[in-house]
């Protein structure tokens, strides 16, 4: 079995490899370092840490005025707050004035489990994805939420990094990580399935069942929801000429969008996207609820054959 790590677990880890190679690295948190793991960074280099306490809008802009003075910040809190709450300072203190802040933030989807539906941020790749000029990523697994940070620190703008609770299986394979380039992990010409973050290794086991049912489905992670690689997903489109979209999000606005964007009007085939329909989350165990939302493998697998 896989080996499973929280993609906030390799955030935590990779802001102290970070710091090391960087001391213009500084790192910012809105009283939560224990859950975010920013306390890693904190504890390895105080002296670049700031805790903003439970003050969002305030952490955002302290973001922007260290980065108008030639540092990087990263800047963490759950994704609910720092997606939701912070919204206005996030788009005009950082996206307007194109400062180099990296929002990085965590417990995002309904995976949050017992928090529930107050905490589990379904809209956050829509919100920022349709900022002007925001890059939004989610990383898949462990690895690839440390090759985000790394690329982030080296990449010049404000960008938006998805992290999630839940501990997901981290992939044997070490793929490469390029912002804007997603990776195919499975090919196949009966469907073409686009998934991100917690989502890819779901869809990925989705395949499998499918496979024993005669139906082979390519599995790419779109990793980079803004820019999104539009030539990658316009040549598996019209490769299958089926097209199905995953995502631990609400289905408006977030990938499915994204892909659908790229799509309409260009290329001829059949499209669905699964994730969170028009409603929000609820408390309960981060399996349970990824089940009762239709987001595991086997239910994937289920939506995915009846749309065939």
């Amino acid at each position: 079995m896989a080996e499973k790590i929280a993609t906030r677990a390799a955030y935590g880890d990779a802001l102290v490899e970070l710091g090391a190679k960087n001391d213009k690295v500084v790192v910012l948190d809105a009283d939560l370092a224990h859950a975010t793991m920013t306390l890693k960074f904190a504890q390895a280099y105080p002296d670049r840490f700031f805790n903003a306490g439970i003050a969002e809008a305030n952490m955002v802009d302290m973001a922007a005025g260290l980065s108008t003075m030639g540092l990087v910040p990263f800047c963490s809190t759950f994704a609910m707050f720092g997606a939701g709450r912070a919204y206005e300072q996030v788009r005009n203190s950082i996206a307007y004035p194109k400062f180099n802040v990296k929002l990085c933030m965590s417990h995002a989807g309904v995976s949050v489990g017992e928090d529930g539906g107050s905490h589990q941020c379904i809209e956050d790749l829509a919100l920022m994805r349709v900022i002007p000029g925001m890059t939004v990523i989610v990383p898949a697994d462990a690895k690839e939420a440390r090759k985000a940070v790394m690329a982030l620190a080296e990449f010049n703008g404000p960008a938006y990094l998805r992290l999630a609770r839940l501990a997901s299986p981290v992939f044997e394979e070490d793929y490469p990580f390029e912002i804007g380039k997603a990776n195919v992990l499975r090919e196949g010409g009966d469907v073409a399935v686009f998934a991100c973050g917690l989502m890819v290794s779901e869809a990925l086991e989705a395949a499998k069942l499918l496979e024993a049912d005669g139906i082979r489905a390519s599995v790419i992670n779109v990793h980079t929801i803004k820019p999104i690689d539009a030539e990658c997903v316009t040549r598996y489109a019209e490769r299958c000429g089926k097209v199905v979209t995953v995502e631990e999000h609400s289905v408006i606005g977030g990938l499915g969008d994204a892909v659908a964007d790229v799509l309409m009007g260009k290329v001829n085939c059949t499209f669905r996207k699964i994730g969170v329909e028009d409603q929000f989350g609820q408390s309960g165990k981060a399996a349970d609820v990824l089940r009762e939302y239709g987001l595991t493998a086997d239910k994937i697998a289920a939506q995915i054959k009846s749309s065939l």
